[in-house]
């Protein structure tokens, strides 16, 4: 196989984000953006901006996004390969993390090492919420839903289905 071979080129990068979502895949967001649409090309920030959407609103785990990624790329196979890679390596490491972490339960530099990662995760969520945020705001109206959805998300405790409802409608109102 060829290393511009699009199976492959999933499997590795996937394989290797997997190893750097702390948090999640949702960590891993603006990462593949950046090899899906910036490196790769194989998909429009649009594209990308659609398919996350998919990934949040289908019932299951975030990864599924690294699922339509891969259909998009090379169809079922592509979506195989691409949900093994970043599911695989993970869950093998967890897997032996888990085996030396519990003997250390109340070791010290556990709780720096769980300490520590906590702003990463979080800075890795709002770097994803960044990209995915400027990807598709391709106007002002665009731009004050997602900025309305901020506030509305960190101020209240309004479920995040009414503002996908109203963001619907919007869209399906033919105004943004």
């Amino acid at each position: 196989m060829k290393a511009s071979d699009p199976l492959m080129l999933l499997a590795g990068h996937f394989a290797l984000l997997s190893l750097f979502a702390i948090g999640g895949a949702n960590a891993a967001i603006p990462e593949m953006y950046r090899i899906a649409v910036q490196l790769e090309g194989w998909l429009t920030a649009e594209q990308f901006s659609d398919l996350f959407a998919i990934a949040q609103v289908t019932p299951g785990p975030n990864v599924i996004i690294t699922t339509l990624i891969g259909y998009q790329v090379a169809g079922i196979a592509g979506a195989f390969v691409a949900s093994v890679a970043m599911v695989g390596p993970t869950c093998i490491a967890t897997y032996f993390i888990t085996q030396v972490w519990d003997r250390f339960r109340d070791a010290p530099l556990r709780a720096a090492i769980q300490t520590g990662l906590v702003p990463v995760s979080i800075g890795l969520l709002a770097a994803s919420a960044w990209i995915l945020a400027f990807a598709n705001d391709s106007g002002v109206a665009a731009a004050g839903i997602t900025g309305i959805t901020v506030v509305i998300g960190y101020f209240t405790r309004i479920n995040p289905l009414w503002v996908f409802g109203f963001a619907a409608i919007i869209g399906a109102a033919g105004l943004i």
